[in-house]
């Protein structure tokens, strides 16, 4: 049986991947990239935001792109 941190911890790994090798995207488009569930993706965000190692910009949310932070 694999952990909840383990099941979302390779989930946000591989949203940081593809953010790091392309830069800010849309949820759209890492959706597409990543070819993760809804959920998934929102859940990987979610764990990716709270270790303080994304951002969002854009000035609202269907134009929001999420990108790493510098020291992310």
């Amino acid at each position: 049986m694999v952990s909840v941190e383990a099941y979302f911890g390779e989930k946000a790994g591989i949203v940081w991947g593809v953010l790091k090798q392309n830069g800010p995207l849309s949820v759209a488009v890492l959706k597409r990239r990543t070819q993760l569930s809804s959920t998934e993706l929102y859940a990987a965000l979610g764990w990716l935001a709270r270790e303080n190692k994304i951002r969002i910009t854009g000035e609202s949310p269907l134009k929001y792109r999420f990108a790493l932070n510098e020291q992310g």
